[in-house]
């Protein structure tokens, strides 16, 4: 019988913090817990300590999670919540990827200044961006803009333009959902011509791999059909050696027992890119998106990664 309150390690962000109190609040409603039986631990990460560079050139996804992930193994904590775009496709020894909730929207959010639709901005208009996927599908639409790095917390990043500092900048639709910000995207992206990062909605729970007393916790909250998603989306990610340093996005929707993948790659400019699509059992999302890796690598050729080192 558990006695002492579970203990969930985030960071301090408020969308890290609201995602650790929906993970709460699921886990409460599935097994008639108290909210006293769970421990919100927050904890500072190198990713978020560091904000005036790229992550592709201080180390790249996982400055995000392994301070928490070394209170994971340790003992410290009993489970982590996590965005799972965040995630480095290898994990530490001993640590799994062990339920997903339900996704929130794919969708990118571009917020104008200068113009309500990213098509519609000034010639030589600035957009601010960290991701390396957002910059190049940017660049691949308007070869004309000015595309600078914007790190920071959704709040910072919006600072940072509503002070000038960017004429435009792009988010997760739905980071801004979960914070209750609707009315600040101006346009919303569609996914054909600007897919989403791999798992991009989707908040994960991290566990020990045999910690069958956490592990059964967390399965009552564990949404199938996202996890087949993200499985096939981590696939195609990890075959690609995906990190902050590349610019990959992809996608999987599940029907039943049915899954579907589109999947792109580009160059950082933009000027190239090559597009894949599949489908198979659910069942078999991580071998599809495996899969899918290999064959648009083979498609692309070598010299195209040569542009990713």
């Amino acid at each position: 019988m558990q006695t002492k309150p579970f203990r969930i390690g985030t960071r301090g962000s408020p969308l890290a913090l609201a995602q650790a109190y929906e993970t709460r609040s699921r886990l409460m409603a599935a097994h008639g817990l108290p909210e006293a039986m769970f421990e919100i631990v927050v904890l500072s990460t190198t990713g978020d300590r560091i904000t005036d560079r790229s992550l592709a050139l201080i180390g790249g996804k996982g400055l995000f999670t392994e301070e928490i992930e070394a209170q994971l193994s340790s003992g410290e904590l009993d489970l982590a919540v996590h965005s799972s775009k965040d995630m480095p496709t290898k994990l530490p020894e001993g640590l799994h990827l062990s339920a997903f909730l339900p996704r929130e929207d794919i969708r990118d959010a571009f917020i104008g200044r200068a113009a309500k639709r990213l098509l519609d901005l000034p010639q030589g208009a600035t957009v601010g961006s960290a991701s390396l996927r957002r910059q190049a599908l940017i660049r691949r639409l308007r070869p004309d803009l000015n595309v600078i790095v914007f790190r920071g917390q959704v709040d910072t990043r919006l600072g940072k333009l509503a002070e000038g500092k960017a004429d435009a900048t792009l988010l997760a639709y739905a980071g801004l959902k979960r914070l209750g910000k609707l009315d600040v995207p101006t346009e919303i992206l569609d996914p054909l011509t600007f897919p989403p990062a791999p798992a991009q909605g989707a908040i994960c729970v991290e566990s020990r791999i045999g910690d069958d007393r956490v592990n059964g916790l967390l399965s009552a909250i564990d949404d199938r059909p996202t996890h087949a998603a993200v499985a096939c989306e981590r696939g195609f990610l990890a075959t690609l050696d995906g990190s902050c340093r590349t610019p990959i996005a992809g996608y999987a929707t599940v029907e039943g027992d049915h899954l579907r993948f589109r999947g792109t790659i580009l160059t950082p400019d933009g000027s190239r890119f090559h597009e894949i699509e599949t489908s198979g059992p659910a069942a078999d999302a991580a071998a599809l998106g495996e899969k899918a890796g290999e064959d648009i690598r083979a498609m692309a050729g070598a010299d195209f990664f040569e542009s990713w080192t």
